[in-house]
């Protein structure tokens, strides 16, 4: 059984925090719009596997995409898109993550734009998926 209302609730914040992220693109602030591309597609992920009844733990992208596999589900093609986003959890946020200066100084709108475009493809592939499940 799928839980619907669970999945609803989980994609609708990741599109919003999609949305944030454009806007923090827009407006120059790549190194958040770059995370918040990274918690978009943690969240799209979540609400499948809370649709489908998992409780996930963690924010790798891989380590859910792994999840999602065991159950089943093709997620090869998607994996490249997982790595680059993981590679902006940490780094985009601590000062310490880099040798020197602050994290918005290592990011620029092609990284965002990339990062962008991975986390759309994540939650077209999670729509596609948990449209076969209900």
């Amino acid at each position: 059984m799928f839980d619907t209302e669970e999945y609803e609730r989980w994609l609708a914040h990741a599109k919003y925090t999609l949305e944030s992220a454009e806007d923090d693109m827009k407006a120059g602030k790549f190194s958040w719009g770059c995370f918040k591309c990274q918690q978009a597609a943690e969240f799209a992920l979540k609400a499948l596997l809370y649709g489908l009844g998992s409780l996930p733990t963690g924010h790798s992208l891989i380590r859910l995409f792994n999840t999602l596999g065991e159950r089943g589900f093709k997620v090869e093609d998607l994996l490249t898109h997982a790595r680059r986003l993981d590679r902006h959890y940490v780094p985009t946020r601590y000062p310490n993550a880099h040798a020197v200066g602050a994290p918005f100084e290592y990011y620029d709108y092609e990284t965002a734009n990339e990062a962008l475009n991975s986390a759309k493809a994540i939650v077209r592939m999670v729509e596609e998926a948990a449209a076969g499940c209900t």
